[in-house]
């Protein structure tokens, strides 16, 4: 079984001779990767078409060949400005827009470079038997976007359509292709002026923006063929999020603290779809006790491997974190009390000073620091330094005195998942609230020591943990376990890699919705002073949501500057 480090590797020379194909090819020196995210300078290369939108997770290099060889023809051979002035607002139209334009520029793809066009046919073809292979295509609606999709292409590219689906397809092809003739027909004469193709694109996209309609309409909302239908408009409506994902997280926008809806949608604050389907989750339960050791084997060579001063850390975090207790008296000292029971000394021996008293105090710890984690998606290429950071730091704060807690927070499924289903199964009522299941996962309860919870801290490492990121009531929840302790000092740490994120979410309240609630969580936590709240960014600058930030570049490893630079944190520096 490949290492966690090992796949982070791989992963890492993906995106590296992906980016370095695409500079090639799009004639464009500023393409990279960072945090899994395709970057042209600091801006995000926003992916428009499904069949582009990959997982590490289940994607092979091949997959992303055909994704970058696109996305570089795309960036060669269409003008962005053009076509955002074009697109259609129609979510379903827009989405038949963002294909065909798609389709155009693959289809410029040289006969001289039959590898390229050879990638192209291999990504196109591998999402064509997913989808079908997903059931989405058991309904009207997902198999008229099936067959479109397949006509289009052929069309354009002049490649037959997939051989394994033709009988799929066969009727529904034979049905919609008197209807789409004129403007299919235009598509393949048009593709080397982008202006021109886009008035035929526009005229198809809205057409079959309304076949749609007719298919969804006449059964009743309720029917299973109705619920059916939903499901399969929202696995392509769910594709439609063409980019919240990457602008909003690498990026950072500022957001309104009214959150993602327009302002009259905001009147009742955040909300929630169901609560049904959250779960808290002890992360030990999470992964097999022998796969839990080997992580733990692995994270204790990597925090041995940072090489930090753990004493000098110590001294700093109880410098910082302790507070002076009465304990007792100390005797025999030259200033303080006069102790009584020592007057006669001052008649058999006058020179004698050691008359005082002092009260005696110790420092002690009454300090209990949270340390919560996004285990969104993203975050998977950072969690190895993560979770060293996390381990040493709690070890450090520990034998300072102070008491600890582990958290982490994602969701229970992809793309809203079971809450999603639920939500489309009643008919999408508007502004639902967060429409996801929330995992919140606790690494290290306060009342368990870092010995006891070292191998269940591990289980950070198990990278199916992560999907996406609920900030605002993780937070939330972070909070409410702190304040129900009696330490004098409360402080949560939060470590994230950027905004919050579901798209589920997003699309059915708008996408500020997540963001504008963590600005209101913290906020209000904050102005009420029980406690402390600090983020920790990795490689994001998250001063936007926390009065108290740090942003951090794990790419360098850990160093004693950095630990030096969190305690600073804590003990009330502002760094930006």
């Amino acid at each position: 079984m490949a290492s966690v480090q090992q796949k982070a590797r791989w992963q890492q020379r993906v995106e590296e001779l992906c980016a370095a194909t695409g500079r090639a090819l799009a004639g464009e020196p500023r393409l990279h990767y960072r945090a899994g995210r395709l970057l042209r300078g600091d801006k995000p290369v926003p992916v428009h078409a499904p069949h582009l939108r990959l997982d590490p997770e289940q994607h092979d290099f091949a997959a992303y060949r055909g994704m970058i060889d696109s996305v570089a023809l795309r960036l060669r051979h269409s003008d962005a400005d053009l076509h955002k002035s074009l697109a259609p607002a129609d979510p379903i139209a827009r989405l038949v827009f963002e294909l065909l334009e798609q389709f155009r520029v693959e289809a410029m793809a040289p006969a001289t470079m039959p590898g390229m066009v050879a990638n192209l046919r291999r990504r196109y073809e591998q999402w064509l038997r997913d989808f079908h292979g997903a059931g989405m295509t058991e309904t009207d609606v997902g198999v008229l976007l099936f067959t479109v999709v397949q006509i289009f292409r052929a069309r354009l590219t002049g490649e037959p359509a997939l051989e394994e689906t033709e009988g799929v397809i066969e009727a529904t092809r034979a049905a919609i292709a008197p209807r789409l003739g004129e403007g299919v027909a235009g598509l393949r004469r048009s593709r080397h002026d982008q202006r021109a193709f886009a008035g035929h694109a526009l005229a198809l996209a809205r057409m079959i923006s309304g076949m749609i309609g007719q298919a969804g309409a006449g059964v009743e909302v309720g029917q299973d063929e109705d619920d059916e239908d939903n499901a399969a408009l929202a696995a392509f409506a769910l594709l439609l999020d063409f980019e919240i994902e990457d602008e909003a997280r690498i990026q950072g926008r500022d957001r309104g603290a009214t959150g993602g809806r327009s302002r009259e949608e905001v009147d009742g604050g955040y909300s929630v779809f169901t609560r049904q389907y959250d779960r808290e989750l002890a992360a030990a339960t999470l992964v097999r006790p022998e796969l839990l050791a080997e992580y733990r084997r692995q994270l204790d060579a990597n925090v041995a491997a940072q090489g930090i001063n753990r004493r000098r850390l110590i001294r700093q975090l109880t410098a910082l974190l302790a507070v002076p207790r009465r304990d007792g008296w100390s005797f025999g000292e030259e200033a303080g009390h006069i102790d009584g029971r020592r007057l006669s000394q001052l008649v058999s021996a006058p020179t004698e000073r050691r008359l005082f008293r002092l009260e005696r105090e110790t420092p002690v710890g009454d300090a209990v620091i949270g340390i919560l984690i996004d285990c969104s998606g993203s975050m998977k290429e950072h969690i190895e330094a993560v979770a060293a950071l996390v381990d040493i730091l709690v070890r450090a704060l520990e034998q300072a005195g102070a008491k600890t807690e582990v958290l982490g927070f994602t969701t229970g499924g992809w793309n809203g998942g079971r809450a999603w289903m639920d939500w489309l199964g009643r008919g999408r009522p508007k502004n639902p609230g967060r429409v996801n299941e929330l995992n919140h996962i606790v690494f290290k309860p306060a009342e368990r020591s870092w010995r006891r919870a070292r191998r269940d801290i591990a289980a950070l490492l198990k990278q199916d943990l992560f999907r996406e990121g609920i900030d605002g009531e993780a937070v939330e929840w972070a909070c409410g376990r702190l304040l129900a302790r009696a330490e004098r000092r409360r402080t949560l740490i939060v470590i994230s890699d950027g905004c919050p994120m579901d798209r589920a979410t997003a699309l059915a309240n708008g996408e500020h919705y997540l963001d504008g609630h963590l600005r209101e969580v913290v906020a209000r936590y904050e102005a009420r002073q029980e406690m402390e709240i600090v983020g920790l960014g990795v490689g994001f600058d998250m001063s936007g949501y926390y009065a108290r930030s740090l942003a951090t570049d794990l790419t360098r490893g850990l160093d004693n500057q950095l630990f030096f630079d969190i305690v600073q944190l804590m003990g009330g520096r502002h760094q930006r």
